[in-house]
């Protein structure tokens, strides 16, 4: 296969797994994360160096005022209760997103995981918290001293980014829908993407190595001639 160094997922279809079972849309929440937590298992065991998982956009805030609380109060409870999930598995949990206009609480327990989990030297996972791409590029800017910016290239900017992520290979949106919502604008310029109807609960360790396979057969030229 093809060298892949960092996989991107928007796990898109969890309300919809949900309504479809006639059940609240935080159920569909809480299987997505079972699902994410099964896939994060087996990028690790295939030696893929970064999977970034988009876990809360800066556009969800303007959901329900229900389930953007049910959403953070499982981000927390997942982030403190996979710990030994990332021990077991040698994994190290980097953040991306706008930190401090998230909760203090939250904030506490991405500092603690990311501080606890950065020696591990196996996959390491990305969830993209209050993240936007757009945001992430303007804060980019904010962080460049005057001095510089006429300096700047596609290398020195990326270092102001809110982590130095390589570009992304593969990126997969579950759920049907056909675009990037705002996802790592930067890192995807020429990353494969590969859509499925597949709704996020029931994305499989099968539907990835489908993924995979694809991936394996295209072309990636980057704008040149093979």
């Amino acid at each position: 296969m093809k060298t892949i160094e960092h996989i991107a997922i928007i796990m898109d279809g969890n309300g919809r797994w949900a309504q479809q079972r006639g059940l609240y849309r935080s159920r569909g929440h809480q299987e997505g994360y079972e699902t994410a937590k099964k896939i994060v298992k087996a990028v690790s065991a295939l030696k893929i160096p970064y999977i970034t998982l988009y876990a809360f956009s800066t556009e969800n805030w303007k959901r329900t005022t229900e389930e953007v609380g049910f959403l953070m109060r499982l981000i927390k409870k997942h982030l403190r209760a996979e710990f030994q999930f990332y021990v077991e598995n040698n994994i190290r949990m980097i953040h991306i997103g706008n930190l401090s206009a998230l909760p203090k609480d939250i904030q506490k327990e991405i500092s603690d995981v990311t501080e606890k989990t950065k020696h591990h030297a196996g996959t390491a996972v990305v969830f993209a918290i209050n993240y936007g791409g757009k945001d992430e590029i303007i804060r980019a800017l904010q962080k460049i001293p005057a001095d510089k910016i006429n300096s700047i290239t596609e290398s020195s900017f990326s270092e102001y980014l809110d982590y130095p992520l390589p570009d992304v290979d593969l990126l997969i949106r579950t759920g049907g829908e056909k675009r990037i919502s705002n996802f790592l604008l930067w890192q995807t310029a020429y990353a494969e993407l590969y859509f499925t109807d597949t709704l996020w609960p029931d994305f499989t360790e099968d539907d990835l190595h489908q993924a995979l396979q694809s991936y394996k057969h295209r072309d990636r030229r980057f704008g040149g001639i093979t």
